[in-house]
């Protein structure tokens, strides 16, 4: 809806992957640049970690859009929770391997066989593994066995993993993992983009569909963007593409912080999620005098009775109190109603009807 109101020729801010609008924010390129060091070493680890919608799978898209694929054989995993023995199958699936039947050792066999068969004709293998703090320590254990694999001194298998912060975590405090960590060559951990990256960021997404500056984003709507999505790029994207469905069906021309903050109050009715710490709750609506100093009048104290008085007297004076009660509550409820009344009809209340039913 949004694109066409703008003349755009497809979504900028789509949640699927695109290598199209791949973005190099200072995280990312140094991520790139862990990548092609491991790509060149050619052997062991490279893990890349970062919290959910940091663009670890932007990442593994813009690298597979970048590598030569005549030379070099990926197969990608996300991984699910797959126990030691699925995990191999899933790799010598990815070798076209049919390996129906097979006990584990004729497995780990037949893809040791699969590799040498794809290094003979002349292409390295990279396996991908995503969601990687998904998988047991065996799996790990058997990835770990996979990097063994040699051919003249060289490996056969290198192995990217990708997983969320928890996966860098467990690598480090898990004495089982020891031999993998020593096999791993680089590490790095995505952050968040910083406020200054915001809007180059989004003017090079929106330059990729044809933007021609319409809508006009203020500075201060750039600012808002960054504090409602704290520089995570997927959350950036779901903000930014609120933003513009909002623009489109206002019929606005220019995006400003105050947009954003509606869009941002928009999005936090629909789910019961948090509000972003930038956009603290509103200050309460203040009331007329009348209501602010309005106390309800004090029950009258119960004189001490005789022990001796009846228990008639006491459940008549009970009888009374209540009443009383109930009558405040009556008159505490009515007053709410007007003020409630003149908040959601913008209008001013009607001071006399407060006095009236607070007497």
């Amino acid at each position: 809806m949004y694109d066409d109101h703008y003349g755009l020729s497809g979504r900028p801010f789509q949640l699927t992957p695109d290598p199209r609008f791949w973005f190099d924010t200072a995280t990312h390129r140094k991520a790139m640049a862990y990548l092609g060091y491991g790509l060149s070493q050619g052997e062991g680890f490279i893990v890349i970690t970062g919290d959910v919608g940091a663009g670890k799978t932007t990442l593994v898209g813009h690298l597979m859009a970048t590598v030569d694929r005549d030379r070099l054989h990926v197969i990608k995993i996300v991984s699910t929770q797959i126990e030691a023995e699925d995990l191999l199958r899933m790799v010598a699936g990815g070798l076209d391997l049919e390996t129906a039947g097979m006990a584990k050792s004729q497995l780990l066999t037949a893809i040791e066989r699969g590799l040498h068969a794809m290094a003979r004709s002349g292409r390295r293998t990279l396996l991908i593994v995503d969601e990687a703090q998904a998988l047991p320590i065996s799996a790990l254990e058997e990835l770990r066995m996979l990097s063994n694999f040699q051919a003249g001194g060289h490996a056969l298998l290198q192995i990217f993993l990708l997983g969320q912060p928890e996966f860098r975590e467990r690598l480090h405090g898990s004495d089982r993992l020891e031999q993998l960590r020593q096999r791993v060559i680089a590490m790095h951990h995505l952050d968040p983009m910083g406020p200054e990256e915001v809007e180059p960021y989004m003017l090079h997404r929106l330059s990729v569909v044809g933007w021609q500056g319409r809508p006009r984003f203020t500075p201060d709507a750039f600012q808002a963007l960054y504090r409602g999505s704290d520089g995570v790029p997927r959350r950036l994207n779901q903000l930014a593409g609120r933003v513009l469905l909002f623009g489109a069906i206002e019929q606005l021309d220019t995006i400003d912080a105050r947009v954003v903050a509606a869009v941002i109050a928009d999005i936090a009715g629909d789910s019961p999620v948090p509000k972003p710490a930038a956009y603290a709750e509103p200050a309460p609506m203040p009331i007329s005098s009348a209501a602010a100093h309005y106390e309800p009048r004090p029950i009258r104290a119960v004189r001490d009775e005789p022990q001796h008085a009846g228990e008639d007297a006491l459940t008549a004076r009970i009888a009374a109190l209540e009443a009383r009660v109930e009558e405040q509550d009556a008159a505490l409820r009515r007053v709410l109603t007007l003020l409630v009344d003149w908040v959601e009809g913008e209008q001013r209340p009607d001071l006399a009807s407060v006095r009236a039913v607070s007497r």
